[in-house]
């Protein structure tokens, strides 16, 4: 097979391939080795299906339904592009007895639209909207392998991991939002064999990037006012952005920013130093001279005195995921945390805003025992030590690698009673053997 992403060389049988990947799919379910001619991106995902737990006689779960399912939906930026994809898919794919399907980042279905005899085979397979269909979930699929490895994905019959989804083929592309890189979910078309093609492989692709050109164009009506954006969480240096200059700031303009951008009313320089000195020593005319050069950075009229404050609000991507948090969206908010708010801040504030921030969100990751959200976390830098997460991981998906990292901490780690603070993350960890 020369390109290994598409499905079926020309002139090959799909009746026969389907029956030499059943045999595949049984060696390795048996066995755990991947027979020739299973691609080298099935058989991967195959793997990573196996190691995640998933069951090869398994079915997808619903997790949002009804008004949860809705108001999630009308958040979501994909919502913007729904028309577009009814345009360009949905007519090809009810013509053709295909559903269209939109998943979001986390692979749980948003949209599911087509064929009514198509839906009606589908649903037998929770392949509905609502339902989780990440390649941690149900093994390999097309939505969810695509946002998995952030590329297009085409999946052929028993390519699928799950044997009730092998009678069908679907393929799917990621979409991005175009500002930031960040996968905002996939779409997708699932259906017969037809779809095991180059050209499906390629117009669905072609259709995610019209989604993002569309986003792309959409975002200036959302940032009318030109509303400065910062940047702070996973970084030492944040980034903040002003009418499209970017700028990298120092560490300790970066926490001043911070600050400022959290109390717009403005802060008096007494209060600057308490939040921003542990050091008692520190003299009002070293910030004063800080506030100087942070004025000179940003350009005239951003940054006021008596009392300091910013002169326009601030859009800071760690509000954005308290925001989401206090909503109750768990989803939305772990999948803007990027890391620990400037973690080699020991600002006393910044210490107590990126403790408070990591302390709330992994508390509802446990308290949800969500298996992806969680596995997100543990397996991020932040989370790496993070026995209470790897704990409830361990509950929802027991598998021989979660298992083993559990207990590789539990023997490393000598109290086994967890307290908040640990690393600049803010993350739970269990104190380690003293000397």
């Amino acid at each position: 097979m020369t390109d290994p992403w598409v499905a079926l060389e020309p002139g090959a049988d799909p009746a026969e391939r389907v029956r030499v990947l059943r045999r595949a799919h049984e060696t390795f379910t048996t066995v755990g080795a991947v027979p020739r001619p299973v691609r080298s991106v099935v058989a991967e995902s195959w793997r990573r299906s196996a190691r995640a737990g998933v069951v090869p006689d398994g079915t997808a779960c619903v997790e949002l339904s009804d008004g949860d399912l809705g108001a999630y939906r009308a958040e979501h930026p994909l919502a913007r592009v729904m028309p577009l994809f009814r345009e360009l898919l949905g007519t090809f794919a009810a013509e053709d007895e295909q559903l269209l399907a939109v998943c979001d980042a986390q692979g749980r279905l948003l949209w599911v639209e087509g064929h009514p005899a198509a839906r009606r085979r589908a649903d037998a397979m929770n392949f509905v909207p609502g339902a989780r269909w990440s390649e941690a979930a149900v093994g390999t699929n097309a939505p969810g392998t695509a946002v998995a490895l952030d590329r297009p994905v085409q999946v052929f019959a028993a390519e699928h991991f799950t044997r009730r989804v092998q009678p069908w083929t679907c393929v799917a592309a990621p979409v991005h939002d175009p500002r930031t890189g960040r996968v905002l979910g996939a779409v997708d078309v699932t259906g017969g064999d037809g779809l095991a093609h180059p050209h499906s492989l390629g117009f669905v692709q072609a259709v995610a990037r019209a989604a993002e050109a569309q986003l792309a164009l959409l975002a200036p009506t959302r940032c009318a006012a030109d509303t400065p954006t910062l940047r702070a969480l996973g970084r030492d240096e944040a980034e903040l952005t002003v009418q499209g200059r970017r700028m990298r700031l120092s560490r300790r303009h970066s926490e001043i920013v911070l600050l400022l951008s959290r109390h717009p009313e403005g802060l008096t320089g007494d209060a600057l130093l308490c939040a921003l000195y542990a050091d008692e020593s520190v003299t009002p005319v070293t910030l004063r001279a800080e506030l100087a050069r942070l004025r000179r950075s940003l350009g005239p009229g951003l940054l006021d005195s008596r009392p300091y404050r910013l002169t326009a609000a601030v859009d800071a991507d760690a509000t954005v995921v308290e925001r989401r948090l206090a909503s109750g969206a768990l989803t939305a908010a772990a999948e803007a945390y990027a890391g620990p708010l400037l973690p080699g801040s020991q600002a006393p504030a910044i210490v107590r805003l990126r403790d408070r921030l990591a302390r709330g969100l992994r508390t509802a990751l446990v308290a949800q025992r969500d298996p992806d959200l969680l596995a997100d976390w543990a397996h991020a830098p932040w989370g790496e030590d993070d026995i209470e997460v790897w704990r409830a991981l361990a509950t929802v998906r027991p598998t021989a690698s979660v298992r083993s990292r559990l207990a590789a901490l539990e023997t490393e780690l000598a109290v086994p009673t967890a307290r908040a603070g640990g690393w600049a993350g803010g993350a739970t960890y269990l104190q380690r053997p003293r000397a």
